[in-house]
Parts: structure tokens; sequence; C-alpha cells
């Protein structure tokens, strides 16, 4: 038997895989020591700025989020941000930047969360098609966005072209 002195990947991955259930499930408690751990893992074998480091901290931000801590929610959505800025010229830019923007929205910062969703959607629906899910989630914050700024009539355009109802959730992931 093989003993590893450096984490493996694929323990990262199962942990990530494992706290998403978790999540989806409700189980925000145990969730989080998981994202954490695989997120540990990540940095030290990945390095902090691989695309799948930042995909765990996407899913941290989320687990904090769910559990109502924003402030550590922004901490790490804000992180995870500058990195995909910084480093990847991917869709996964604009998943960050519309995770972000329902941090914000969260938080009552309708005029930042629309500026994030609204800059992340465009590159979403060329990425993946006006009826995926994470274009679908982004149209959903902007239009949220949209009736929080007063622009009512934008939002009701908006949610015919994408097919999104006020509050509905498309995504799970990550």
């Amino acid at each position: 038997m093989r003993k590893y002195t450096v984490p493996n990947p694929s323990t990262a991955a199962s942990l990530n895989n494992l706290a998403g259930l978790l999540r989806t499930q409700g189980d925000l408690a145990g969730a989080q020591p998981l994202r954490e751990r695989a997120l540990a893992i990540r940095e030290k074998v990945l390095g902090p700025e691989h695309r799948l480091t930042v995909w765990t901290l996407n899913g941290l931000a989320r687990v904090f989020q769910d559990s109502g801590d924003l402030p550590a929610a922004r901490t790490l959505f804000e992180r995870a941000l500058t990195i995909y800025k910084k480093t990847l010229a991917h869709p996964s830019t604009n998943i960050g930047r519309y995770l972000f923007a329902g941090l914000l929205l969260a938080e009552g910062n309708a005029v930042e969360a629309l500026r994030e969703s609204e800059a992340a959607l465009p590159g979403l629906e060329k990425a993946f098609g006006k009826k995926n899910q994470w274009t679908k989630d982004a149209a959903r914050i902007t239009t949220d966005a949209l009736d929080a700024v007063g622009r009512a009539e934008e939002a009701a355009a908006l949610r015919a072209r994408y097919g999104v109802e006020p509050g509905q959730i498309y995504s799970r992931a990550p």
C-alpha cells in the first residue's frame, strides 16, 4: 500500500463533491468542514490560484452565505473573483461574478449586484447558452437587482427573455 506524504487531489475532489451534496440537502454544518479541508488540500497541492482551488473558494463562500455568515462569504467571493480576473480568461470568471452578485443582493446592495450580474450575463450566455442553469441564475439575479433599483420594466423584459422567476434558484453549484 502506498503512503502519500502530500494530500491527493482526488481526496479534495471527493470532499468537495460530498460537501456539495450535503449543502444541497441543507446540511451546512456538515458541508463547511469538508469544503475547508478540500480548500486546504487544493491550495497546498494545486496552488492558491488554480481554477479548482478557486472553484472550492466559491463553494465554501456559498456555504457561508447559505448559513447567513455574509461577511465570511463576501471575503471568499471577493478573493475568488480577484483571482479569476487576474488569472483566468474563462467562463468561470463570470460564474464567480454572478455568485458574488447574489451575495451583494443578499446584503441589500442592489446597485453593485446589478453591476456584477450585468457584466457576467453576456459571457455566460455566450459560453453556455440562454437555457443553462448558470446563465439563468445570472439572469434571475440581474432581474431581482433591477427590481430592487426600481427598473421593473427592464426586469420583466429580461425575465421573459430568459424564462426566469423572481427568487428562483436554477443552480446549486458549486
